[in-house]
């Protein structure tokens, strides 16, 4: 079924386990996603919905607790549908993922913090009293999710205003991209790198 952009996500800041409401423009919930609370390996359940009556998707970490764990996104068959890495070390500064196709070593697409600054300074006024509710409010990055061989920008990811919860649109950028596995691969890798970069802060 074919999903209307832009894409809304929404997760409540003061939840312990994120759990993150995904409609399309339409209002229609594509996906309720939810977090194993205190596991060791990082433990992402997807649904249809927020009755968890239809578990869609799972994406699980390939070790414990590690900076440089590659995550991978299955379906309920057990069928591998690609996987998602933080590039390490060398975007701490600006956030860097890279997805790659089931089964492949090198990746196809990645995703990237458009403007590294808009987390320094988020990161800076955090530490301020009371300050940390208007920096979720004005201090908004947005990621680009890009097609490595070509250059060709795919899908954005912006973060919304919001006081008491965090609010993402996804975009399309291009409109080839049809309704498929690499539609739901790309849209699952973004899923596992919003709750990553909530957890890094």
């Amino acid at each position: 079924m074919a999903y209307q952009y832009p894409l809304q996500l929404n997760f409540k800041l003061i939840a312990l386990a994120p759990r993150i409401f995904v409609r399309d423009a339409t209002g229609r919930s594509i996906f309720y996603v939810q977090q194993k609370v205190m596991a060791l390996k990082e433990h992402v359940r997807v649904f249809s919905n927020e009755q968890m009556q239809e578990q869609l998707y799972e994406l699980k970490a390939d070790r414990i607790l590690d900076f440089s764990a590659r995550y991978y996104f299955r379906d309920m068959s057990g069928r591998e549908l690609g996987s998602i890495k933080h590039r390490g070390m060398r975007s701490i500064w600006n956030a860097t993922y890279e997805i790659f196709n089931p089964g492949a070593d090198e990746p196809t697409y990645k995703l990237s913090e458009d403007n590294p600054w808009v987390k320094v300074l988020d990161a800076l006024l955090g530490m301020v009293p009371f300050a940390n509710l208007v920096s979720g409010y004005v201090l908004n990055p947005s990621y680009t999710l890009t097609h490595i061989p070509s250059g060709t920008p795919v899908l954005s990811l912006k973060k919304q205003p919001a006081f008491f919860e965090s609010a993402f649109h996804i975009g399309k950028l291009d409109e080839r991209l049809q309704p498929g596995e690499l539609e739901e691969r790309l849209l699952l890798g973004i899923l596992m790198a919003v709750q990553l970069e909530r957890s890094r802060g």
